[in-house]
């Protein structure tokens, strides 16, 4: 007996031999598994991403989602951070009064700062509980160690895009801070004191330390983290094929 959904590849396939289905679709039906494999392999976007992901592997009690909660407060902090970029001058002359002006003067300034710094806090966080989640599941084994050592990179990227904004208001809080933490990468073996003299600019926290800490804070770091995650992503999908925990119970 023939139902209606037998009969919509055969309507499907006769739209698309017609001129205008032609002029719309591009590739055939994809009736087969193998066809919808080829569609996927075809598409510029679509071929870096595997044609079928294990269903439990994106499922809420895998992750906890918080991958993707990091990801949404990266893209929370890079919105408010270009908003708070417009009234803010990296300068030891005015860095301060700016971050007063922005608070007490602009509309909706003291509500962006503060979805900024919380972003940056829960992001931290999120980021370091994914990393605990996925040690748990033991996603730093074979074959997965690259992508294991990518999420180490994520999260040391996130605590240094964090403390590389903490000296931008350039009180005495972060000042001392910011002293500390350049004291403390002079210690680094062979290589501690070219990492310090670069990171001050000089001799001692100065204007071009506080330039290069809000460079590094709105441009290099945000495209290195970006650019990490994108693969980051991609090889999780590449990898979700990999053999996975058959054996392991249900939580």
């Amino acid at each position: 007996m023939s139902t209606q959904n037998d009969d919509r590849p055969s309507q499907e396939n006769w739209l698309r031999r017609t001129r205008v289905g032609r002029s719309i679709f591009r590739t055939p039906s994809k009736a087969t598994p193998r066809d919808r494999a080829a569609g996927h392999w075809s598409n510029f976007f679509l071929h870096i991403y595997p044609v079928k992901v294990p269903r439990k592997q994106i499922t809420f009690r895998y992750t906890y989602y918080l991958g993707v909660i990091s990801t949404v407060l990266l893209g929370s902090l890079v919105a408010s951070g270009i908003y708070l970029m417009f009234f803010y001058v990296p300068s030891p002359a005015s860095a301060y009064t700016d971050i007063q002006t922005l608070q007490t003067e602009v509309t909706f300034g003291q509500y962006i700062r503060n979805v900024h710094r919380w972003s940056a806090h829960l992001m931290v966080l999120a980021v370091a509980a994914h990393m605990a989640r996925m040690f748990y599941r033991g996603a730093y084994k074979s074959p997965r160690e690259f992508n294991w050592v990518l999420g180490v990179g994520l999260l040391l990227l996130t605590l240094l895009l964090s403390f590389t904004g903490y000296l931008l208001p350039w009180d005495q809080l972060a000042y001392w801070a910011v002293t500390v933490g350049t004291e403390m990468a002079a210690y680094v073996p062979m290589v501690g004191g070219d990492v310090q003299r670069m990171l001050l600019g000089g001799a001692t926290v100065s204007a071009a330390t506080l330039l290069r800490f809000y460079v590094l804070h709105v441009a290099v770091l945000p495209t290195i983290i970006v650019g990490v995650l994108m693969i980051h992503i991609w090889r999780w999908r590449k990898d979700a094929m990999l053999d996975t925990e058959r054996d392991e119970p249900d939580e």
